[in-house]
């Protein structure tokens, strides 16, 4: 996601990514690379929420649409990653 958003020109550093697209200390990109761990299916939500809120938003717009249209898809990545890790939860406590 950090680098699709860099690329366009939405963040330019992974502080921004971390606050503005996680919701999380400016630090937590760092931390997770440091701990060799993904993001946390929280940070993931909030991301996916706030690419689905751009994404209908740009693609409503000519300008934009096609952006829009990648933010969408790239929300639904996101859905699908909380999706399955929700699964392998519940499947693992049955």
């Amino acid at each position: 996601m950090y680098a699709v958003l860099r690329s366009i020109g939405a963040v330019h550093t992974e502080s921004e990514f971390s606050t503005d697209w996680l919701g999380r200390s400016e630090c937590y990109m760092r931390t997770l690379r440091f701990k060799g761990t993904g993001a946390s299916i929280g940070a993931v939500a909030i991301c996916a929420s706030k690419l689905q809120h751009y994404g209908e938003r740009m693609c409503a717009t000519d300008t934009h649409r096609d952006l829009g249209k990648q933010f969408l898809r790239l929300s639904s990545q996101c859905h699908q990653h909380i999706n399955a890790h929700s699964t392998a939860t519940w499947l693992s406590t049955a």
